[in-house]
C-alpha cells in the first residue's frame, strides 16, 4: 500500500466544498449497512477515519443530509449533493472521511468491514476484518492499534 501523501486535498463532484485531511487515517472501513448503500448507491460506502484535529473544511459550507438522526451527521455539499464526510454526535475525536473525495487515493484499502449481515452476495472488499454490525466502542482502540500494525506492515 502506497504512503499516504499528507497533506490530502479534495472536493466534492462539483468543487464547491473543498477539504484537507492532515493525519494519517486511524482505521479504513468499508460499510455494507443499508443505509450506506442507498446514499452511495452501491454495494458499501468507504470510509477513511481521521482524527477530529487533521480534518476541516477548507472551502464551502457542507448541509447535512442522508438520514438527518439524531447520532449520525452525514455532511453532504449543498449543490452537487456529494456525500463527503460523516461526524457521530458525542464523539469529537474522529471524523469519517469518504476517501474518494479526495484527490489522491492510491493509498486506501479497507482494513475493516462493517454490517456485513446486509452485505450484498457479490460484494468483495479485501478487509482483513469483517463485522456482522459495527464494532463496539470498546473494540476500536484495539482494532485501530490492529490497523497501524497492518499499514506498518504493507509500506
Amino acid at each position: 500500500m502506497p504512503s499516504i501523501p499528507l497533506p490530502l486535498k479534495g472536493a466534492c463532484r462539483c468543487g464547491c466544498v473543498e477539504i484537507e485531511v492532515s493525519k494519517p487515517p486511524i482505521a479504513t472501513a468499508a460499510c455494507h449497512c443499508p443505509g450506506c448503500q442507498k446514499m452511495s448507491s452501491s454495494a458499501y460506502s468507504m470510509t477513511a477515519i481521521i482524527p477530529a484535529d487533521g480534518f476541516v473544511v477548507t472551502k464551502g459550507e457542507p448541509v447535512i443530509g442522508g438520514l438527518h438522526g439524531q447520532d449520525l451527521h452525514h455532511h453532504f455539499c449543498g449543490h452537487c449533493m456529494t456525500w463527503m464526510f460523516t461526524r457521530i454526535e458525542g464523539v469529537d475525536w474522529f471524523v469519517n472521511v469518504r476517501p474518494t473525495m479526495l484527490e489522491e487515493t492510491a493509498w486506501f484499502r479497507p482494513f475493516m468491514e462493517t454490517f456485513t449481515s446486509t452485505k450484498q452476495p457479490f460484494a468483495e472488499t479485501g478487509a482483513v476484518r469483517s463485522f456482522p454490525e459495527f464494532p463496539a466502542m470498546e473494540e476500536l482502540g484495539p482494532l485501530m492499534k490492529e490497523y497501524q500494525a497492518w499499514v506498518e506492515a504493507r509500506d
